[in-house]
């Protein structure tokens, strides 16, 4: 089949859950090659030498409303290199249609601003959909902590299931200002102290030496980040973040643990059984990326934890 023809077959396999624009619409049906859409603009992914890939943005548009295409060229090396190649990797106009500086999309009934020229991150990672709904689920009355926050979905999730409080740890204080955008767009004041910029391994830190606690903490790292102050691998270093967090998690709280980087998923239980030492705990749900959009097994492994006892002081 054609590139149309293939993107075609994708969409008509789809059976989205109501008040959803946003979602993946082709994972690898082309060898290397995803497609995101979010409302009328579709995200056009390259994660090797495409050639085509204007034959490829062309077969998108048109398809079933799309009006604008961007691309994103991702290979190996795609998130090392961003910071110094970003036009290159991610050019900021589109590939094909009208440009799009920004747009909103609902997910299951939230909303968030997608901005399509931002780099190779466009505001929402579409595989965690259904960890952010887990989120929603069980975050009513709690005190919430979300790090590595980037544009705040799971404290707007959080927010929308009833929290208490949700606090978002993000190294760059423009996300952040994003995040807060989402919260505003979904009916919340945002409160400025709720919305920390920092290195996550130092904010639980802090939060612990203040003897601060969470009912529910959301570990979703990059594979890699680098601040003034640290240097993460999630691969090298998974175990050494559960710790951190298990610090601030009170009794008969929840870690929501995330991982997608292939090398760590492996052996993920094995990092959270060390980063948790002596502490008691159990896995109430295990899940992945939902097989509505993504294929299976999907790299993205999640896992939602519950801490029987207290933090060691």
């Amino acid at each position: 089949m054609n590139p149309r023809e293939v993107f075609s077959a994708a969409l008509k396999r789809r059976q989205l859950p109501s008040e959803t624009t946003c979602y993946r619409l082709s994972d690898e049906d082309l060898p290397g090659i995803t497609v995101d859409r979010f409302a009328n603009t579709a995200i056009l992914s390259l994660y090797r030498d495409a050639p085509e890939e204007q034959q490829l943005a062309d077969a998108l548009l048109g398809l079933d409303g799309i009006e604008s295409v961007y691309v994103k060229r991702r290979p190996r090396e795609a998130r090392r290199a961003a910071n110094e190649k970003t036009e290159e990797l991610a050019p900021p106009e589109p590939i094909a249609g009208a440009a799009v500086n920004e747009l909103t999309v609902t997910e299951l009934g939230a909303k968030f601003v997608i901005r399509p020229p931002n780099g190779l991150s466009v505001g929402l990672y579409l595989d965690a959909r259904d960890a952010r709904q887990v989120v929603r689920e069980h975050a009513k009355g709690r005190t919430v902590l979300n790090t590595f926050a980037y544009t705040c979905g799971f404290g707007v999730a959080a927010l929308l299931g009833g929290a208490k409080r949700a606090v978002n740890v993000d190294a760059s204080r423009k996300v952040l200002d994003w995040g807060e955008e989402n919260a505003r767009l979904n009916g919340f004041t945002p409160d400025r102290y709720d919305f920390i910029s920092g290195d996550t391994f130092d904010w639980l830190a802090r939060f612990a030496k203040k003897g601060e606690q969470f009912d529910f903490v959301i570990l979703d790292p990059p594979g890699f980040a680098t601040t003034k102050e640290s240097r993460f691998t999630a691969q090298r270093d998974y175990h050494l973040l559960v710790a951190a967090a298990s610090k601030v998690i009170a009794a008969n709280g929840l870690l929501l643990a995330m991982c997608n980087v292939e090398q760590s998923t492996r052996d993920f239980d094995a990092q959270l059984t060390r980063g948790f030492g002596a502490r008691k705990w159990n896995v109430v749900q295990r899940f992945s990326a939902s097989a509505v959009d993504f294929k299976q097994p999907a790299a993205l492994q999640c896992r939602l934890v519950e801490l029987n006892d207290s933090p060691s002081p």
